[in-house]
């Protein structure tokens, strides 16, 4: 059963740091574009940084300088550097990978089941 688990998650003061981890198991050809999201309380779940499978990335202008994605194939785990963090970056991260399961099989969407971000002022 393939699968994706998020790790790193913790409560840190304003202006820390934290290294989230979002681990891919199970059969698995390829990852394709993986994804980091975030839910804080009461809002809708929000993009935070795509990462494709050639490692461009992109970021929400709300972390733009302050979070940096990369991915490590050979461990199939994808990362996301949070610096400077704000109490506005209280949220449960979640991460998202399109996987193939086989060769020219079909890709599927898979998500995390979310780590807590939390941010003390």
């Amino acid at each position: 059963q393939e699968k994706l688990v998020e790790s790193g998650g913790g409560l840190v003061p304003a202006g820390g740091s934290l290294r989230l981890s979002c681990a891919a198991s199970g059969s698995i050809f390829r990852i394709n574009d993986m994804t980091w999201y975030r839910q804080a309380p009461g809002k809708q779940r929000e993009l935070v940084a795509p990462i494709t499978s050639r490692g461009n990335t992109n970021y929400a202008d709300s972390v733009k300088g302050r979070f940096t994605i990369s991915r490590d194939d050979a461990k199939k785990t994808m990362y996301l550097q949070m610096n400077s963090l704000k109490p506005e970056d209280t949220a449960v991260y979640y991460c998202n990978g399109v996987i193939t399961i086989r060769s020219n099989g079909p890709s599927f969407s898979y998500w995390g089941q979310g780590t807590q971000v939390t941010v003390s002022s």
